[in-house]
């Protein structure tokens, strides 16, 4: 493993750590992460998500912190509340590891930006 990746993995830790602190829980993954950002950024607070929801929410988490590298830029908000983002810049064409990198890189980023988290 590269030193990059451990760090990353370090930084990581840390913020899953941070998180269980903060609401109690640590997410599993990645993607128990990107739901709670996606909560958070929807901004109604928890309750219950049909499945379909809980995929934009998905979504929204992605665009979000996507959005720190350049790629996604937040488009409009609609009658209900729902944030739309609009692609602004071609992903790269990354394998599935490479692709969760960037992902918790930007996870990260979101963190220290919106939260002042130092991870």
């Amino acid at each position: 493993m590269f030193k990059r990746d451990l760090d990353l993995e370090k930084r990581w830790a840390r913020l899953l750590d941070g998180l269980q602190e903060t609401i109690g829980k640590k997410p599993n993954d990645l993607n128990g992460v990107l739901f709670l950002i996606g909560v958070q950024e929807l901004g109604q607070g928890a309750r219950p998500f049909t499945k379909e929801q809980k995929q934009d929410l998905m979504h929204i988490a992605v665009c979000k912190v996507l959005s720190y590298g350049g790629f996604y830029h937040l488009d409009f908000i609609d009658q209900e509340g729902w944030p739309h983002w609009k692609l602004v810049k071609e992903l790269p064409h990354f394998d599935l590891l490479e692709q969760e990198k960037l992902l918790k890189l930007q996870v990260i980023e979101y963190f220290e930006k919106e939260y002042q988290l130092e991870i």
